[in-house]
């Protein structure tokens, strides 16, 4: 579908749009404190990982299928019936009394429900943006998504010092109600049959499996390094006797969202590979410095240093995944890379919990820093410019 050069994506159904994502992401970054709930049930920190990873691990398995009818059917449609299903599963969590099956098979129901209805909302959001300006409009998308980021936490701590547990669970389903609201409310533009491609299937075919394999790894490895740095950064400054962290989140989502609407184009300008190695080195680097934090000053040059990598990785990397697939199957590459980012968090979580209980919270963010290195290189090493595969994709017939 050709898009006028130029086209503000500041209209109505965009802001709308925007809006549902990020009343839906404030759910989500409200229940980053479940940890400190679930803590007062005296469980390991593994056990903690597993409830919390088992929310992206489930996302994973709805993502494809549905981003693929996103392509095909519009987002609106796919944004609705995940919300449904997240808005049935939270009043649930008045019920959880200890770490075990229910509190499990919640964060997996609400998993399935943020896996449907983030990628819809992020289509929804993104096919109203310039073709041209696809990583800048990505980034000003998740924007959205980090403005939750910094507020939930707090509001969440607030809400379990005053209203407890349940206070919690209720204002994630106003903002889920909020979502909704909005999601109804708003247009998507009319999918044409000729934008959907035939099948993502191609542009695998362009490169070599291993080479594939490669590009599918960097997103697991850093939903890897994002579940170590959010799910535990909260038990781990109360260890070390940092009562409040909400100002963390707010640190990190500051600077993520002024990188984002300041720099994320310049993938966009300078090409993918170009942007996403210093972003990478930032992100890795910083998992150093959390190691050394023993006091509030250095737990926020952290949250700065971490916002900043984040705010540079994320347009630059998710652009990566949709000119590798091809435009025409950008809903199912949205999918594939919250997929794999969120196949990291799951199973990140419960290893880095691990290695929390094994050697301490200070050689978990060593090893994640490690980790993400050794990624980094093999990445830049391996993986094609997607200037390339963008040539090659023109010349597939479609």
């Amino acid at each position: 579908m050709k898009r006028e050069r130029g086209r503000s994506f500041w209209n109505r159904d965009f802001l709308l749009s925007l809006a549902a994502y990020f009343f839906l992401y404030m759910t989500v970054s409200l229940f980053f404190l479940l940890p400190v709930v679930l803590e007062k049930f005296g469980p390991t920190q593994s056990r903690i990982g597993l409830i919390m990873g088992v929310f992206s691990v489930v996302a994973i398995a709805a993502r494809p299928f549905f981003g693929r009818l996103i392509d095909i059917r519009g987002g609106r449609r796919i944004a609705l019936l995940g919300l449904f299903i997240f808005i049935l599963a939270v009043p649930f969590f008045h019920f959880v009394a200890d770490a075990g099956w229910l509190a499990f098979l919640l964060r997996a129901l609400s998993g399935l429900g943020w896996g449907i209805s983030m990628t819809a909302t992020i289509a929804l959001c993104s096919d109203l943006a310039p073709a041209d300006r696809l990583a800048k409009s990505m980034g000003v998308i998740g924007v959205a998504g980090l403005v939750a980021n910094a507020l939930g936490p707090l509001l969440a701590e607030q809400l379990i010092r005053r209203g407890g547990a349940g206070a919690l669970y209720n204002a994630s389903l106003l903002f889920l109600l909020a979502s909704l609201a909005c999601v109804l409310a708003a247009n998507e533009l009319p999918k044409p049959e000729c934008e959907v491609e035939p099948g993502a299937r191609r542009a695998w075919r362009l490169v070599p499996w291993a080479i594939a394999a490669v590009v599918g790894s960097v997103p697991v490895f850093h939903g890897a390094i994002r579940g170590a740095m959010i799910y535990f950064v909260a038990v781990f400054g109360h260890s070390i006797g940092i009562a409040s962290i909400g100002p963390f989140f707010l640190v990190f989502s500051a600077a993520a969202i002024l990188t984002r609407f300041r720099l994320a184009d310049l993938s966009d300008r300078f090409g993918r590979k170009t942007i996403i190695l210093p972003a990478a080195l930032i992100i890795a680097g910083n998992l150093f410095v959390i190691a050394q934090v023993r006091g509030f000053p250095l737990l926020m040059v952290a949250g700065f240093v971490g916002g900043l990598g984040q705010g540079l990785i994320f347009p630059a990397l998710s652009t990566y995944i949709i000119d590798f697939l091809g435009p025409g199957n950008k809903g199912l590459a949205i999918s594939l890379y919250n997929s794999l980012f969120d196949v990291g968090m799951g199973l990140g979580s419960p290893l880095f919990g691990w290695i929390s209980d094994m050697a301490g919270y200070r050689w978990m963010y060593r090893v994640a820093g490690i980790f993400l290195l050794v990624s980094t290189v093999v990445f830049m090493w391996k993986a094609p410019v997607t200037e390339k595969i963008r040539k090659e994709h023109r010349h597939v017939p479609g």
